[in-house]
């Protein structure tokens, strides 16, 4: 098949899921915002999906994103666990990083990035430390120094379904958090959750901005 007819028609299934799953919950599609997981990914299919209207794309690893960031001008999110000797290379390109979980990575923000960051604070739902985040008790001192800060800001918070754990309790539990959250930081009115196999349970939980790769992509990778 055709790599273009095959993203059109993987996208527009994609939509009509996202369109469906809020209206359910009571929203509009306009209210939703659609993140394209582009790694391992050619920049060719980027600049199909850009041609098609999508405008978010989102990347794991600062080595491949800032390549791709430099050929496609669009919104580029960074989604991935961050390490501190990359923060200054994402800072570059990313204009929206949804994996804080660290002062020390704010503190590195705010001293190299040359633009303003909408920034998430990243929550772990099963407490295991290798999959990035922190617990929301523990995130509280984070997100008052975003808060805080003059050039960039907290938009809400990102939490990824943990494995082995029933996905609607999950996110059940992300609503509660996040709507505890908002009555200390009521500009975070963002809430990053969901991927290519969850994304509608995502959706009926309050989700935001949904993170979907494979579902739009296929299994066609770089190099390939």
């Amino acid at each position: 098949m055709n790599r273009e007819i095959e993203i059109c028609e993987r996208l527009q299934e994609v939509e009509e899921r996202i369109s469906s799953a809020a209206s359910a919950s009571g929203r509009t599609r306009s209210q939703i915002t659609l993140i394209a997981v582009t790694k391992n990914f050619p920049v060719s299919d980027i600049a199909i999906l850009k041609g098609l209207g999508v405008n978010d794309f989102g990347e794991n690893r600062d080595s491949e994103a800032s390549q791709k960031a430099s050929e496609v001008k669009a919104r580029w999110h960074f989604q991935g666990q961050i390490q501190s000797n990359k923060l200054k290379s994402i800072c570059t390109w990313a204009e929206v990083i949804h994996s804080l979980d660290d002062l020390r990575h704010f503190e590195l923000i705010q001293k190299f990035a040359p633009h303003p960051l909408d920034i998430f604070l990243q929550v772990n739902l099963d407490g295991l430390e290798h999959r990035g985040g922190g617990s929301i008790q523990s995130l509280y001192p984070l997100a008052e120094k975003v808060a805080a800060d003059s050039h960039h800001s907290l938009v809400g918070l990102m939490a990824v379904a943990p494995l082995g754990i029933d996905v609607a309790s999950s996110f059940e539990n992300l609503q509660g958090l996040h709507e505890a959250f908002m009555r200390d930081f009521p500009m975070a009115t963002k809430l990053s959750a969901g991927m290519s196999a969850d994304f509608e349970i995502a959706l009926s939980f309050g989700a935001t901005h949904l993170r979907i790769g494979s579902e739009i992509m296929g299994s066609r990778y770089l190099g390939r």
